[in-house]
């Protein structure tokens, strides 16, 4: 039986996005903190779909990856919760495990949402969800895409982190493309998922105004791809949602597309305090708009976030993540 994600009766779908849990040993006290935040997190929220934004695990020097993917998934699958991941530059770090098994592996649960990938794309995870409506027609879209690890040309000028390339973009106006014909020509409602945040999140701190913290470097990709120019000519994509980046969590828009970076759910390494938690994403059915909100690991909900006006275009920094 084919799964579908479904609009509630009262006419919301509601997301929670945890991104860089980076889970790799059960017994540590940061992790057990986590997973503590993010039961009472799900609990408060009682949200329609967990999403994953990259770094589920931390891979590195983990002698037990896949061990460390099962206890990801334990979160939402142990309630019963929808979920689906997509993969960051920590998932597959070790020599013993890779993002094609890590997909694979998510598969086979019972609440996950993630599909196959299509053949001779790039990656693993690229795939498309729609959320049905009142009478089970698509009238939302979920887009997840992989944006890699590091880059391939990091020799070359070319910068530290991968991209989300050409065969991925031209799948993603092709799925587009399909679901606005559907819809007798009109694009649906859609947001985007994955971890690397795109070149443009530059563009917004520096020349939007934006609701949030910057506490990081932006750690784009330095080549631009055209995923952001994709999204404006298929005029569906709403809102993008990225990790990566533990002590960011701003929002802001571009030319009507909203760009977010999630709360990260564990606090790796951000140099000043930055409590952790989630993204909170709520669509309404028949609206192109979304609501979103941060929820901390106290209880706090934080709908609003502090203002940060324009200032041109910053010094360029790069920092490992």
């Amino acid at each position: 039986m084919r799964k579908q994600l479904r609009f509630r009766p009262d006419g919301t779908f509601t997301i929670v996005q945890f991104t860089d849990t980076e889970f790799s040993d059960p017994r540590a006290a940061d992790e057990i903190k986590m997973n503590e935040t993010m039961a009472r997190i799900l609990a408060a929220e009682q949200p329609d779909l967990v999403v994953y934004t990259g770094d589920v695990i931390a891979s590195g020097g983990n002698s037990d990856p896949i061990g460390s993917f099962r206890c990801a998934a334990a979160v939402p699958e142990s309630r019963g919760i929808p979920w689906a991941a997509v993969f960051g530059n920590h998932d597959a770090e070790a020599p013993n495990v890779t993002r094609e098994q890590l997909h694979a592996l998510q598969l086979t649960y019972r609440c996950n949402y993630a599909k196959p990938d299509p053949p001779g794309l790039h990656g693993a995870g690229n795939f498309v969800l729609t959320v049905a409506g009142e009478e089970r027609e698509p009238a939302a879209a979920l887009y997840f895409l992989d944006s890699g690890s590091y880059s391939p040309l990091e020799h070359s000028r070319l910068g530290f982190y991968d991209w989300i390339r050409r065969s991925q973009i031209q799948w993603y106006t092709e799925q587009s493309h399909a679901l606005t014909t559907d819809n007798g020509g009109s694009p649906l409602p859609s947001l985007m998922f994955f971890h690397i945040p795109l070149p443009e999140y530059h563009d917004i701190w520096d020349f939007s105004v934006c609701h949030g913290v910057k506490g990081d470097p932006i750690c784009a990709p330095w080549i631009n791809t055209g995923l952001f120019a994709a999204m404006m000519e298929m005029g569906d994509v709403r809102g993008v949602f990225a990790g990566h980046d533990h002590a960011n969590d701003f929002i802001g828009t571009l030319h009507g597309i909203k760009l977010a970076y999630g709360r990260t759910t564990r606090n790796a390494y951000a140099a000043e305090p930055f409590p952790t938690g989630a993204r909170v994403i709520r669509l309404t059915a028949g609206t192109a708009d979304f609501e979103t909100w941060l929820h901390l690991e106290d209880g706090t909900v934080v709908t609003e976030q502090p203002v940060h006006q324009p200032e041109g275009r910053q010094p360029f920094q790069i920092r490992s993540r």
